[in-house]
């Protein structure tokens, strides 16, 4: 009985109504039970003789209740694999401990499918401890057997996701090391044509110092800068210095036809703008005339004694080229122009700008080409170096010997770090400083 203001409890055994139709809920019949079960049963004999089989099953495989009890067999109800499963593992093993449990197995249904359920089975023993037939119970394993198949599925998804994820960074690393080892080649390359184009080493000249120096901006590409210094006769050398247009292989080759043509004119005529003349024509007629104009900026020079004291006379003749800088003995530092000079190889007939200095012992000769002028200075890198910074640099700096005057350039260019982005050549030639004589030393015992 409930309470005043209170809902009567609907299982509350005082309401004989609601408590009869639960209890008539829970009457089912054993053979209701066994029928409707929501798992298959069967009952086999010891030779495996279907006895019995419940609803639930049959409706699971599709067979009729006639067609299999004390017809057929319940290996006859297996797959090929589940058969032989049985005959070889599954039979043996019951006999021996009268009880299996959950064996996964496959049933053929009457379309020809498959169905995947779990079987367990008991055998039932007489008095005296015979067995007399085997009790089975079957368990519809579809959705495991979806959900295994599926973790399958997806575990082979991650395999063969991370085996090629694993091959394509193999690949990537092979890919890698490839193009690493075809950087290394292409540089050595490089490097050796960059090589070819440049002399080994400086002659020695007597009565001079010189100092070279050469910068490559990328070891990935050919660059454009040359020099070199040669003897044409008993006392007088040659030099040149100069920047040709363009990078790579293309720049390679007017390199080298650039040398080649000043070194054979200049042995052909000392003088050093006629030795431009004849290399203005050479390039005009190989790249201009034909419309791939092809050009080059180039300071050439001779020099050769001037008289005992060890002075030595330079002639130079440059075409479009920086002007040349001279480091004096006495601390001053002054440019050289060559007024006039166009870019070698443009025109038919460039002129060329020429002019004369003497140097006297101590004194130093710079020339340059413009990766050294043009190199980008300041926070920003928006400023360039500039030939009065570079005046003043050489001011400060003089009197130097051309080694000296090279080493000190060539920390001033690693100083610009990344605002030095093109090639730079560097070549100085200078007169010794002459010794200073010292006084014998004087003997004050008498």
């Amino acid at each position: 009985m409930c309470r005043t203001g209170e809902q009567p409890d609907p299982w509350e055994t005082g309401d004989s109504v609601t408590d009869a139709a639960f209890t008539a809920l829970l009457e089912d019949s054993a053979e209701d039970l066994y029928e409707s079960a929501p798992c298959g049963y069967l009952s086999t004999m010891m030779d495996g003789t279907i006895a019995r089989i419940n609803t639930t099953l049959l409706d699971w495989l599709g067979l009729a209740r006639e067609e299999l009890v004390g017809r057929r067999y319940f290996t006859d109800l297996l797959s090929v694999g589940g058969k032989l499963y049985h005959e070889t593992h599954f039979a043996p093993l019951l006999r021996m401990q009268g009880e299996l449990r959950g064996i996964a197995l496959e049933m053929k249904t009457a379309g020809g499918g498959r169905l995947p359920v779990l079987v367990s089975s008991q055998v039932k023993y007489g008095s005296e401890g015979e067995p007399l037939l085997i009790r089975t119970t079957v368990v519809d394993a579809s959705d495991r057997r979806a959900y295994e198949e599926e973790l399958l599925r997806r575990r082979q998804d991650a395999e063969k996701a991370r085996a090629e994820a694993e091959k394509a960074r193999a690949e990537a690393e092979a890919a890698r090391r490839e193009a690493e080892a075809d950087r290394a080649r292409l540089a050595h390359a490089l490097t050796v044509l960059q090589r070819s184009l440049l002399p080994d080493s400086l002659p020695a000249v007597a009565g001079l110092e010189t100092a070279v120096y050469y910068h490559t901006a990328s070891p990935h590409r050919l660059g454009g800068d040359f020099y070199d210094l040669f003897q044409i006769d008993g006392k007088r050398w040659a030099f040149f210095l100069g920047d040709v247009c363009g990078k790579g292989p293309e720049a390679a080759a007017l390199t080298s036809l650039t040398r080649y043509t000043l070194r054979a004119a200049a042995l052909h005529d000392p003088e050093p703008a006629a030795a431009l003349t004849t290399l203005n024509t050479v390039l005009y007629e190989r790249y201009s005339a034909g419309g791939d104009p092809r050009y080059c900026t180039v300071v050439h020079g001779v020099v050769e004694p001037g008289d005992e004291a060890g002075h030595m006379t330079v002639r130079l003749a440059s075409g479009g080229h920086p002007s040349a800088l001279v480091l004096r003995a006495d601390g001053r530092a002054e440019f050289l122009p060559t007024p006039g000079g166009l870019l070698v190889g443009v025109l038919p007939s460039a002129p060329v700008g020429t002019t004369e200095t003497t140097l006297a012992p101590g004194d130093t000769l710079l020339l340059y080409t413009d990766g050294l002028t043009e190199a980008r200075t300041g926070p920003a890198r928006d400023d360039l170096y500039g030939e009065d910074a570079l005046h003043a640099f050489a001011r400060d700096l003089a009197p130097a010997t051309p080694q000296e005057t090279i080493a000190a350039l060539g920390e001033l260019l690693k100083n610009f770090g990344d605002g030095l982005d093109d090639d730079t050549a560097l070549l100085a030639v200078g007169v010794p400083p002459r010794p200073v004589p010292t006084r014998p030393a004087t003997n004050h015992l008498r």
